[in-house]
Formats: structure tokens, C-alpha cells, sequence
């Protein structure tokens, strides 16, 4: 992790009184969320961009050409509550209070829990899915309750929906993220807040692409991105993304235990990858 400090703020940010609203992304330096701050800038919408490389960030958005009060850059490593929140109130002091907040960084990487090394790795996968999230959430509740308005996206993941061979640190953390937000769901719906999950697919990203194993349903990320954004807008409660892996997911779901033990037991070859040593 980088040092608990105030994080740098990268970028020209407005007053909290322009009218353009804000959207307020984790994990924007590639993949996912580089595709979504890229939509939502394209909508006219103003960006909170946080990641760790902020440098790097922010190189990228100046070369998109965006205009500079448009977006910001706030550098912090969600597995740190205190650099997540320290974010949190710099943009909220120089943007305002953001429309939507998603929760996107997040990794995945396999793991076998018969090695004590693992451990380590099944820590650092909730620490920055599921503690990440609830980290990323917390700042703005309160300003959203108050405001009686505001959206909190999860991005979960297919692998939320049953355990996989390989994947049990990704689909607990993931599954984790389903549960959190379905809780917060129902806290928040009475103070207008909105809580959407997001369950991607198989997106054409860094993390995928490592991934030795064929992939159906590979979707773009700016497709993606678009229709995330459709889903966030109109509020919906969960959206796998793309629809086919919805009906996969279905499946899955309610397939018998006797069944699905039996079908996963034939794919050991579709392990993910573990972190090298």
C-alpha cells in the first residue's frame, strides 16, 4: 500500500456549484472503470477519477482532450479505509457531492487454500473487493441520506453466484459484495438512495486477459460501459452484463447441488492463474 496521507488531487476541479453532475469512480486507471469515466464524461457528466498509479491517471485523462474543469484525479488504494476517505473528502470539498458513486477497483487471482502462502492472497483479495467497497460507500451515505438522493453502484461479478474451482477467494469476495449492497438496498430505499449491483461477465480488461481459459460472451469494455450506465441511470437493483451471461447466471443459480458439484468437478482446467511467487 502507498502511505496514509492526504491524496493527491490531479486536475481542475469546478466548484461543488456547477451544475454538471458527478460521478465518483474507484479503479479508473484501466479496464471497467477507464471505459466508464470515459462514458460519463462523453454524457456531459463530471468525473472523480481515484486510483493508485494518479499520475498515470491523470496523464491519460489530459490525453483524452476533456476539459479541465471536467474531471479530477484523487490517488488512493482502497485496501486503506483512511486514503479512501481522504478522497472521499477532497472531492467532496473541491467537486461536491457526487450523483453516483461506484465502487469499481477490484482483482482477481487465484488461489488454493491447501497452501499457507494463500492466505495472504484470499486477505488482500476482500481487502480490496469487499473492504474496498464498503471503504469507497462510506463517505457519502450520510451527505446521500441528507440529500435524500443519490445512487451507490457495487460492481460485483457472474462469479458471485456459485463457488468455482480455483476462484474461492474471487467468488466469496464478490458474493460478499452481492450481499453488502443488497443490505444496503434496503437500509437506504427509504432515504432515497438508490443501491445498483453490477455483475459483469466476461469484459476485455487487464484482469481477463490472463485468464487461460476460453471466455464466452467477451464483451468490449465501452460496451460494457455503456450499458452500465444505462442500468445506473435507470436504477435497476442487479444488471448482469452482457444478458447471455445473465441467463448463464440464472442457471446456475437455481441448478441442484448434486448437479453443480458435478458439472464444476469436470472443469479443474479452468482454474484461474495464482500470483506468481
Amino acid at each position: 500500500m502507498t502511505d496514509p496521507v492526504a491524496p493527491a488531487h490531479i486536475g481542475h476541479a469546478p466548484s461543488p456549484a456547477n451544475p454538471a453532475p458527478l460521478v465518483f469512480i474507484t479503479g479508473a486507471s484501466s479496464g471497467i472503470g477507464q471505459a466508464l469515466a470515459a462514458r460519463y464524461v462523453a454524457l456531459g457528466w463530471r468525473v472523480a477519477l481515484v486510483a493508485r498509479r494518479a499520475e498515470a491517471m491523470a496523464d491519460w485523462a489530459q490525453a483524452q482532450g476533456w476539459p479541465a474543469e471536467q474531471w479530477a484525479v484523487y490517488a488512493a488504494d482502497v485496501r486503506d479505509p483512511a486514503q479512501v476517505q481522504a478522497a472521499a473528502a477532497a472531492c467532496l470539498a473541491s467537486q461536491g457531492l457526487p450523483e453516483v458513486v461506484i465502487a469499481n477497483a477490484g482483482i482477481s487471482i487465484g488461489i488454493d487454500l491447501a497452501l499457507a502462502e494463500d492466505i495472504a492472497v484470499l486477505r488482500d483479495l476482500l481487502d480490496t473487493n469487499v473492504l474496498g467497497l464498503a471503504a469507497t460507500f462510506q463517505p457519502f451515505i450520510g451527505p446521500m441520506k441528507a440529500r435524500r438522493r443519490g445512487t451507490l453502484v457495487g460492481v460485483a461479478s457472474v462469479a458471485s453466484v456459485r463457488g468455482l474451482p480455483g476462484h474461492a477467494g474471487y467468488c466469496a469476495a464478490k458474493g460478499a459484495v452481492v450481499q453488502l449492497c443488497e443490505t444496503l438496498r434496503g437500509e437506504l430505499q427509504a432515504h432515497g438512495v438508490k443501491v445498483v449491483t453490477l455483475a459483469p461477465g466476461y469484459i476485455d480488461t487487464p484482469l481477463t486477459r490472463e485468464n487461460a481459459y476460453p471466455m464466452p460472451f467477451l464483451m468490449a469494455p465501452e460496451v460494457f460501459a455503456e450499458q452500465a450506465v444505462r442500468a445506473i441511470s435507470a436504477g435497476v437493483r442487479w444488471r448482469v452484463i452482457p444478458w447471455p451471461m445473465g441467463v448463464v447466471a440464472a442457471l446456475l443459480r437455481w441448478m441442484p447441488r448434486w448437479l453443480f458439484d458435478r458439472v464444476v468437478g469436470s472443469q479443474q482446467q479452468r482454474k484461474k492463474q495464482r500470483r506468481s511467487a
